[in-house]
């Protein structure tokens, strides 16, 4: 994988070569030549296939501006997970090996997931992702390819507690027609995660320039419709997956619905009644009487 010195991580690496001490440099070039090596490396075994010490690996991490070795494996991982390939992820994955407990390591790479999106969600940004959704009157929900997953999960729940939610599918260019129409002032959420669609780059666009408020879910500080958003949360993941993180986007979704649910009181028990009423009338739901 080409080590693009766009990214942050790399390009910090690239402007401080120069500066850094002969085995530094020798650690910085190593990183950007083999970064999908260097992600899961502890400080011992960076240190060991630089022919260096650990000490010099936590002060080229210092010098670069990380405080902990875990915040620069973090940023690392961000840049290597947006450049991987699918067969990449299948090598890093040991796809193929045999006689592998894959449920045993994918349970606890999720536990592990979980912990780190504990550890580090921005509660104050969830809480005012409520307030948007529970104050605008009208709320569009989009995704594309995998992250639809979460576009329609996020918006079904939301239409469990609210009103006026609509759910888009950003690979639909009816889509464009729809927001073209829409309110002003609609409240716009956009999920997107690794590997990102060029089409909610384009939609994401298109939203900032139409005046609407733009909350976006995505994986990482890097998204690059994060440029576009008037509020975004980062729903960060340990791992790097093979094909898409779920559990963290999931948990952080389930904690929103149920913050705005729990600010709706007795209108959204109300709502949630004329809902139960439909679906009896229509035979909707499997009914054991």
């Amino acid at each position: 994988m080409n080590a693009e010195s766009s990214h942050p991580v790399i390009s910090s690496i690239s402007n401080k070569l120069d500066t850094l001490t002969p085995k530094a440099q020798t650690l910085g070039t190593y990183i950007i030549q083999n970064p999908s090596k260097a992600v899961f490396m502890t400080t011992k075994e960076l240190a060991e296939v630089c022919e260096t010490s650990e000490a010099t690996v936590v002060r080229f991490v210092s010098a670069l501006g990380y405080k902990r070795y875990s915040d620069f494996q973090d940023a690392l991982k961000d840049f290597v997970n947006t450049g991987l390939s699918l067969p990449d992820r299948a090598a890093i994955k040991g796809i193929k090996e045999e006689g592998t407990d894959r449920l045993h390591r994918e349970v606890f790479e999720e536990i592990n997931n979980l912990k780190h999106l504990y550890e580090h969600i921005d509660i104050e940004i969830m809480n005012r992702i409520v307030d948007y959704l529970d104050e605008s009157h009208t709320v569009y929900v989009i995704g594309s390819r995998l992250s639809y997953t979460f576009a329609y999960y996020l918006g079904w729940s939301l239409t469990k507690v609210r009103k006026g939610v609509h759910i888009l599918k950003g690979s639909d260019t009816t889509t464009l027609d729809r927001l073209t129409n829409a309110t002003s002032g609609s409240l716009i959420v956009l999920a997107a995660c690794t590997r990102y669609p060029n089409e909610l780059i384009r939609l994401s666009k298109m939203i900032r320039r139409s005046g609407h408020t733009l909350i976006t879910f995505v994986d990482s500080a890097i998204c690059p419709v994060n440029s576009f958003a008037d509020l975004s949360i980062v729903v960060p993941g340990r791992s790097i997956p093979f094909i898409g993180n779920v559990s963290c986007m999931l948990v952080t979704i389930q904690y929103i619905v149920q913050e705005l649910a729990s600010r709706r009181g007795d209108e959204m028990a109300d709502y949630q009644k004329q809902l139960e009423q439909m679906y009896l009338e229509n035979d909707i739901l499997f009914n054991l009487e």
